[in-house]
Formats: structure tokens, sequence, C-alpha cells
């Protein structure tokens, strides 16, 4: 007798960007699971270490990852792995992005200079990403255009503006980069 059923094809999404920009509340919100979160108080020690401007009012940081899963079909579970955003925790970046199809880089426009980082880390490794602007309450607007030239990124990059908090809104984003990874595979004869 042959088992004739298919297994889902896995893929593992990363969900990077800097300090503060919103990466848990993404991952959250488009987890099918409670996520798996590694989160920490931000405490005193953190004083001259983490850089709070803009986002004051935050008081707990990724230390390690954040996890999710979301099942787009019955062919396809996305694995979504949050990075931490702190300069001091990078080194965990290699390992998470090893075995990663693409990233979402999410950016604030009150600090889109912290966007930069991330994005050099994914285009030095050739690794796909789209950008997610987090449109935080009274914070500059920008249009995804606007987005792209300051960020200096290519035209095939895209960019989406989007509420971390919505669940609709962060799936638009991971489909954005689900079709983006697709027309790269398609655009390099890959089937």
């Amino acid at each position: 007798m042959t088992d004739t059923r298919t297994l889902a094809a896995s893929v593992k999404i990363l969900v990077a960007g800097g300090f503060g920009v919103g990466k848990t509340t993404m991952v959250s919100s488009l987890s099918e699971v409670t996520p798996l979160r590694t989160e920490e108080l931000i405490t005193e020690i953190s004083t001259g270490v983490d850089d709070l401007s803009g986002v004051e009012a935050k008081t707990t940081t990724t230390v390690a990852l954040d996890f999710g899963r979301i099942t787009i079909d019955h062919n396809l579970v996305l694995y979504l792995f949050g990075t931490p955003g702190q300069d001091r925790f990078w080194f965990l970046w290699d390992e998470l992005a090893r075995g990663a199809l693409g990233a979402i880089v999410i950016a604030d426009t009150r600090r889109l200079e912290n966007s930069f980082a991330a994005i050099d880390y994914f285009e030095r490794r050739g690794l796909v990403f789209a950008v997610a602007v987090n449109c935080f309450d009274n914070a500059p607007v920008y249009t995804p255009d606007e987005v792209r030239d300051a960020l200096d990124l290519d035209a095939q990059v895209p960019v989406v503006l989007c509420d971390a908090r919505d669940r609709g809104s962060s799936k638009t984003v991971l489909m954005t980069l689900v079709q983006h990874l697709i027309q790269r595979a398609t655009s390099a004869g890959v089937r």
C-alpha cells in the first residue's frame, strides 16, 4: 500500500529590523499558534547600551527570537522567526538566517536610519526581502516610493505600508514577500 499524502512545504521567513520597530508585534499578529517570545524587561543595565530614542515607552525587548507559524494552505506552512533588534544580539542573526527563504525588514519612519543595518545584512547575503513600513501613531507619513528613495532600495524590492498590530495588514506584507519570492524564482527559471 502506497501512502499518497503529501507533506506541506515548510518555508522559513525572517522578520527583522531595528530596535522597537514591531517585529514581535508582527510575528504575534500573524501566528496561528501562540508565538514563542523571548522578551525580557528593559532594565537600568541597558542604559547607554540600547537607544530608546523614539520608543521611550518600550518596556520589554527580544533577547533571542520570536517564533510563529502560519499555514497558507494544505501545501504551504510558513515559519516566522523574529530577530532581536539591538546591536548586541546581532550574532544571533546568522543562525536565524540559516535556511531562510526570505525576510521582512520592518521600518519605522521616526527612526528610518535604523533600517539600514538590516537591509545591508540581507543585501550582502543575497536573501530576498520586502520592507514593511510600520505606521505608528503620530509618526511621519511617507509614500512607499519616498521610503524606497530614502533607504536607497532597488526598484524591485517591495515596500508596503502596514500596521503590525493588525493581522490583515501583516498578512498583506507577508503575501507581498511570498509573491516577490515566487516572481524572483520564476524569472530565474526555478520550478
